[in-house]
């Protein structure tokens, strides 16, 4: 399973960054909801990723498709959904987080 899923855990280790780093890049870390979601999640999902490309453990999957199913609610939970480049950014790496995380369980699934 771990060559089946490499291409995935290091797709989302790189939003991951990007994610952590995109209140700066972007230009929202004026905005602390956004910033301080955008940074720990951002934390997360990279620990996560690294933990799934070394483990080959379905468990950083589901915390992934968690996270990223919260990266696309958080704006309207936060309060910053008036804030288009954060809310652009959130609600895009989330979805691509969460399918990428639903299509290796899915992959984990049909190798089982």
């Amino acid at each position: 399973m771990a060559s089946a899923s490499r291409w995935q855990d290091w797709t989302s280790f790189a939003l991951a960054v990007w994610l952590a780093l995109s209140p700066w890049f972007a230009g929202y870390s004026d905005h602390d909801a956004a910033t301080g979601n955008a940074a720990f999640c951002g934390l997360l999902l990279a620990l996560a990723a690294h933990f799934e490309a070394s483990c080959c453990e379905d468990s950083g999957e589901w915390i992934n498709l968690g996270l990223g199913l919260w990266l696309v609610a958080a704006p309207f939970v936060l309060g910053f959904a008036a804030l288009n480049s954060a809310t652009a950014n959130a609600m895009a790496v989330g979805v691509l987080v969460s399918a990428l995380a639903a299509s290796t369980l899915k992959l984990v699934r049909l190798q089982h």
